[in-house]
């Protein structure tokens, strides 16, 4: 059976950076489970997975604009550090939800300086080429009830 819209797709991944650091890999939690064609996934991955085989191995670079997109300044902001009352010590790396116009996002602390405190609302991975190196181990057709639910159930999915 081949990758195509509706399909339970199990892979192996090790997902690296331009610096060939390793940012993620299935190593220590196992197949990564998703349903093809329903936006689980970023969608160069999904592009470079359509059509495969159980037993297919790949290497894909995939592009910001296919990935978690482009850096945008607009969404780094300096603020007083007064504004995390509640928070004794902040540090570079803490994240927090803030309320935006689009709702809640994450952000990230990217610099502590004195009083000031800058949050970055950027992906952490936006802006950067992301390198996947793949091995397709499972494909099978989606139950009902995992697309109804938008997610695969199972040993690699979500449990009800």
């Amino acid at each position: 059976m081949h990758i195509r819209e509706n399909t339970v797709v199990l892979i192996d991944y090790r997902l690296t950076n331009d610096a060939e650091e390793l940012i993620d890999s299935s190593d220590e939690h196992g197949p990564l489970g998703y349903i093809h064609g329903h936006g689980n996934i970023i969608p160069g991955l999904e592009q470079a997975l359509e059509g495969r085989a159980v037993g297919d191995n790949f290497k894909a670079s995939i592009e910001p604009s296919m990935a978690y997109g482009e850096k945008n300044p607009a969404l780094t902001q300096t603020l007083p550090s007064s504004m995390f009352g509640g928070v004794d010590q902040i540090a570079v790396g803490m994240q927090f939800h803030a309320q935006t116009d689009h709702g809640v996002e994450v952000v990230t602390v990217t610099s502590v300086e004195a009083e000031q405190v800058t949050i970055d609302g950027n992906h952490p991975l936006a802006g950067q080429t992301l390198h996947f190196e793949v091995t397709v181990r499972e494909v099978r057709e989606a139950q009902a009830e995992e697309i109804e639910h938008g997610h695969v159930h199972g040993e690699h999915g979500h449990h009800h």
